[in-house]
């Protein structure tokens, strides 16, 4: 009730929401011999705690040839270690009424856990043991390397646009290894070893390259007692941690790229730049331009491209954010009976308008409330303060930025959004990808029977 009072309230803000004076999440943080960051948000609302654990290895640390590897270990955390039977993680929460689950990010990769308090000081065992004891075996890694793969089809190769966006970054990055499929290809999968898997997780799997986040229903000295039992002993790896030197440049040139599926009902057109890193101070901005643009169905672009001009099914902007150079890139499915050309001409007029015509006070005002909003109803629950926080650190190096950028946001102007629209779009080079159908091919035998007068 008291969510769903203040989301009235501030829907009926004229936008005095600008101004809200919204508290930051309250949190501690210290570090341990051996490198592992700790983060702790006490949170009584419920009696539930969010135990999560943040790698600094994501997809781009993949080695060369061997795209998925981060993905892949996602999956291979879950199975046995030298004192957990594989799946056992899963009896740990969901037996007890909680979940677990696990994302890769280009940048990280994270694991959380959900579960009444009373079961935190197992869970912390148990990312522990995970963590130094994980059995990197011959059966572990064929059998989830298998599951990866079927993934792999299900979400890339079975879905409409599934080759698409992993053609984005493909397409429009030239150097930097963003440019991967997160996912993996079935034929870097395959080409992989043992060998390769066991240096993988030799190399990043370490504390000093994670950070320890738990959030909810605990006592401050229970859990720094538990983290000094299974996490202190752990042992920082002598070997330097491998870093990502490569630098994305500004592109010097426009480019255009054609890509295709073999089942794509209409198609579909990506525009994209390159964005500045999330710690950017115009990356803020950049979040609010892209929600003026692409939140919701009174959005400009769903409006103009969708409503009004009903030349496209769908249309969007992203800004998503990256430790290094990211994409922001706007997309759209061409409506039945129009061109791709139609729509990418549509989609440019509209970020021109947001960033050269007056944006009117009401309209700005609406959008950064509902981010508010929205920020505010994911951090109700320990998990969601425990995300924000974890996205922070991981992004940014920063985990007061959770709360800084909060009120960053509520600071934007009109100007920022047309200045951050201008440099980063207007101004920028860009890549182009047109996404349509496959042409159909015959076999050799029934083309020459065709060709048989």
């Amino acid at each position: 009730m008291r969510l769903f009072a203040l989301l009235l309230g501030l829907a009926a803000l004229p936008l005095a929401a600008a101004d809200l004076n919204v508290a930051p999440i309250a949190f501690k943080q210290r570090t341990l011999a051996n490198g592992l960051q700790v983060i702790q948000i006490e949170d009584h609302t419920s009696p539930t705690v969010a135990v999560q654990v943040w790698y600094h290895v994501g997809s781009k640390n993949d080695p060369a040839g061997r795209s998925g590897f981060a993905h892949l270990f996602e999956h291979l955390m879950f199975k046995s270690t030298k004192n957990l039977k594989a799946e056992q993680f899963d009896r740990l929460t969901e037996d007890v009424g909680g979940q677990n689950n696990a994302t890769t990010n280009d940048d990280f990769t994270n694991y959380f856990e959900a579960v009444p308090s009373n079961h935190l000081e197992r869970l912390l065992w148990a990312e522990a043991e995970r963590m130094a004891n994980l059995n990197v075996d011959e059966a572990n890694f064929k059998s989830e390397r298998a599951v990866v793969e079927e993934e792999l089809r299900q979400r890339v190769l079975a879905t409409p646009y599934g080759r698409l966006f992993n053609a984005v970054p493909k397409d429009a990055y030239l150097v930097h290894p963003y440019k991967r499929p997160g996912i993996g290809s079935i034929e870097e999968l395959d080409a992989a070893a043992l060998a390769d898997v066991i240096a993988f997780h030799r190399t990043f799997y370490r504390p000093d390259f994670a950070t320890l986040i738990v959030a909810g229903d605990f006592i401050p000295g229970e859990l720094d007692k538990w983290v000094d039992a299974y996490f202190a002993p752990l042992q920082k790896p002598a070997a330097a941690i491998p870093q990502v030197k490569a630098v994305e440049a500004d592109w010097s040139k426009d480019r255009r790229y054609e890509e295709h599926g073999p089942n794509v009902p209409l198609p579909a057109v990506v525009v994209a730049w390159l964005a500045p890193p999330a710690k950017n101070k115009d990356s803020v901005a950049l979040e609010v331009a892209a929600a003026l643009l692409a939140n919701g169905e009174s959005s400009r672009l769903h409006q103009a491209l969708v409503y009004r001009q009903q030349i496209a099914q769908s249309a969007n902007f992203s800004s998503g954010d990256s430790v290094d150079k990211g994409l922001l890139y706007a997309f759209a499915i061409v409506a039945s009976g129009h061109k791709p050309e139609e729509v990418e001409t549509a989609l440019l007029a509209e970020i021109s308008n947001a960033a050269t015509q007056p944006i009117a006070a009401p309209e700005l005002d609406k959008v950064k409330t509902k981010l508010v909003t929205q920020t505010l109803s994911r951090r109700q629950t320990a998990e969601g303060k425990a995300f924000a926080i974890g996205t922070s650190v991981l992004l940014k190096g920063d985990a007061d930025s959770a709360n800084s950028d909060l009120d960053a946001l509520q600071k934007v102007t009109a100007a920022d959004v047309q200045r951050v629209l201008k440099k980063y779009a207007l101004d920028a080079h860009r890549v182009t990808i047109n996404y349509t159908q496959q042409a159909e091919t015959k076999p050799a035998a029934a083309a020459a029977k065709g060709a048989t007068p």
